[in-house]
């Protein structure tokens, strides 16, 4: 029994040593542009989009896992091991397509964090400028065991929509029907809303993300179980905070009238109705995912950059140790920031296409991925199961097919 004890006490311990990288990574995907996402699918489409989550939580579960174990096994980033196995070139192109496409998710996470304080009567010439002082701050004057206490800390904020959800009192009993009945239509609007809601769940900058994170707090194949077991929980974290948004604007938007709404913030006001609460605590949670995705995705960037192309990177790193690294880092908040305070910029439009982007860019990513982690001569013993590959070739068929069909009704509507 004492020996029983002291294993459950040795996990414990070494599962909050490495507490940090898979969990981050996963709440922190719920940001402006996945609360937008999800709002929309409610707010237009109530509950039918729920049926989703569950395989897109299988999916995150897998991908993210695979991140987590090669960072342990190989102690190398994901754009480093892409460099080394398929050369600079392809390298190069895929970190230009992924600084494209998070650059807009960066301009995402201002936008939400204008929204949200708008809410309450303070401009974005105020809050955008500040947010994104506050977040270059953060990372460039700390070190990565200081951010990512703070960063897990901003996770516990995301119960405010589990409550928010609560609060709108929308109907349980369908709500549990649509999340185990899956509904296909084919309508222009309803896929490119399922390619948003994968590419905001399961988005591509967190796999580069995340296995940087791993490598730089040290994590190693020894720990790599309890660091499965954090993604794990990480990823289902991320899936319940979706599923109350969701649940949250169905109940307070598409019972009394189905439409598109523009802004996350629009969400917000759908629940001033059932009262100053639900209001404040979903306009808070906004906010909240909003500054922290906004210190999330620039630093992912740089680190998938200067991995991919051989510089150095890493918060621990000192400015003039990294000046690439702290530089791109700088130039993504300074542009992303900077767009918003444009006077009557496309916004709502290009946070809905950087979530799309993100799944068109995501079967890419996978392809590199599973190449990699079935290669035995970097993986050695800990290459992928049958099942893992089954579900990774899987999303990535599924992903270029709803591509390729939302192309296919897109042409064919404009005939």
């Amino acid at each position: 029994m004492l020996k029983l004890i002291s294993r459950f006490r040795y996990h414990l311990a070494v599962f909050f040593a490495v507490l940090g990288p898979g969990f981050i990574t996963a709440v922190v995907d719920n940001d402006a542009g996945g609360i937008l996402t999800y709002s929309q699918a409610g707010a237009k489409y109530g509950y039918l989009p729920l049926w989703t989550l569950l395989p897109i939580t299988l999916v995150l579960i897998v991908t993210q896992e695979m991140c987590s174990r090669m960072g342990a096994v190989t102690g190398k980033g994901l754009s480093d091991l892409i460099r080394e196995e398929f050369g600079l070139r392809i390298t190069f192109l895929l970190m230009a397509l992924l600084v494209v496409v998070n650059l807009t998710n960066v301009m995402s996470e201002f936008a939400g964090v204008a929204g949200s304080l708008e809410l309450f009567g303070i401009s974005k010439y105020i809050s955008v400028p500040l947010a994104a002082l506050a977040v270059w701050l953060l990372v460039v004057k700390g070190n990565y065991a200081s951010v990512e206490k703070i960063f897990l800390f901003s996770c516990v904020f995301y119960i405010t929509y589990v409550i928010s959800g609560f609060l709108v009192k929308p109907d349980w009993k369908e709500a549990a029907l649509y999340s185990v009945k899956p509904v296909l239509l084919l309508d222009s609007g309803y896929i490119y809303m399922l390619i948003g809601m994968v590419g905001t769940t399961i988005a591509p900058w967190m796999q580069f993300y995340l296995q940087a994170a791993v490598v730089e707090k040290g994590i190693t194949a020894k720990e790599y179980i309890s660091s499965r077991i954090e993604v794990i929980v990480g990823c289902f974290m991320t899936s319940v905070i979706a599923f109350f948004i969701i649940v949250a604007c169905a109940g307070a938007i598409w019972s009394v009238r189905p439409r598109d709404i523009q802004t996350a913030q629009e969400a917000a006001l759908g629940l001033k109705p059932f009262g100053n609460y639900a209001f404040l605590l979903f306009s808070a949670g906004l906010f909240n995912a909003s500054i922290f995705a906004a210190c999330i995705l620039p630093l992912s960037t740089a680190y998938s950059v200067c991995e991919g192309l051989g510089f150095e990177a890493g918060v621990n790193k000192r400015l003039k140790e990294a000046p690439i690294f702290y530089s791109l880092y700088t130039l993504l908040i300074v542009v992303g920031a900077g767009v918003i305070l444009i006077p009557k910029f496309p916004l709502v439009q290009m946070i809905l296409l950087s979530q799309v982007l993100n799944g068109v860019l995501l079967p890419f990513v996978l392809i590199f991925m599973v190449l990699l982690i079935n290669k035995v001569d970097i993986m050695r013993e800990w290459t992928n199961s049958r099942g893992f590959n089954l579900v990774s070739w899987a999303a990535v068929v599924i992903m270029i097919g709803l591509t390729l069909a939302l192309v296919g009704i897109t042409v064919r509507g404009a005939l």
